[in-house]
């Protein structure tokens, strides 16, 4: 073992003192082989469970997961309705705890849940009705005066100026951290203005609603 290192060690001092030119060539990168095809609906019902045991999927996550593993697309629907019939699939269930998560872990609003809810495919029946429920029993400003904390506390150590004023430059950008996270425009105006001395810099207003 020892005797290798050393030719090893040697090999890679030739390499770099008498062939630099070749740091310069692109060496090919071993790929990764496809996925193989599943072809039972068998194969395609466990390949399901292993990917809900990871995370929750909305119904068309899965349909997009098993279409991507099938050798016949056809046999899907199959699989779908079966893992629906067990209640394995549940949009409004999904949706409902989709929200309250990112809710209370990543403290986004309503604006930011519902977008990537509709990217998830999730129906916005469904998403209308998780927010509603979940913003019901959330103290929205309180969750915009969380991340400010946060964020005023990361613009400090970036300044190295502690309890520093804030100036425009610095609220514009709280503001816009605040609109990308969700939340609505008159409830960041609100709670800035608890912090400033009222003058918000003109910056765009534009919620997520709808985006």
């Amino acid at each position: 073992m020892f005797i290798c290192s050393e030719v090893d060690l040697l090999l890679r001092l030739l390499y770099f003192l008498y062939l630099p030119d070749l740091l310069n060539y692109p060496h090919p990168m071993r790929q990764r082989s496809p996925a193989r095809k599943l072809v039972t609906e068998t194969q395609l019902y466990m390949s399901a469970q292993r990917a809900l045991m990871r995370r929750a999927h909305s119904i068309h996550e899965m349909k997009q997961h098993l279409e991507r593993r099938a050798e016949n697309k056809d046999l899907v629907p199959a699989i779908i309705a079966r893992l629906r019939e067990l209640n394995y699939l549940d949009d409004a269930k999904y949706a409902l705890n989709y929200a309250a998560q990112h809710v209370k872990i990543r403290r986004q609003g309503r604006f930011r849940i519902a977008r990537e809810l509709r990217a998830r495919g999730v129906p916005d029946r469904y998403i209308d009705d998780a927010i509603t429920q979940v913003f019901a029993e959330t103290d929205e400003p309180a969750l915009v005066r969380a991340r400010l904390k946060r964020r005023m506390a990361l613009l400090n150590r970036k300044s190295g100026a502690q309890g520093a004023p804030l100036d425009q430059k610095k609220i514009a950008s709280l503001y816009r951290n605040l609109l990308s996270a969700g939340f609505s425009a008159d409830t960041i105006r609100a709670e800035l203005k608890r912090i400033t001395s009222g003058d918000l810099p003109d910056v765009d207003q534009t919620s997520e609603d709808g985006a």
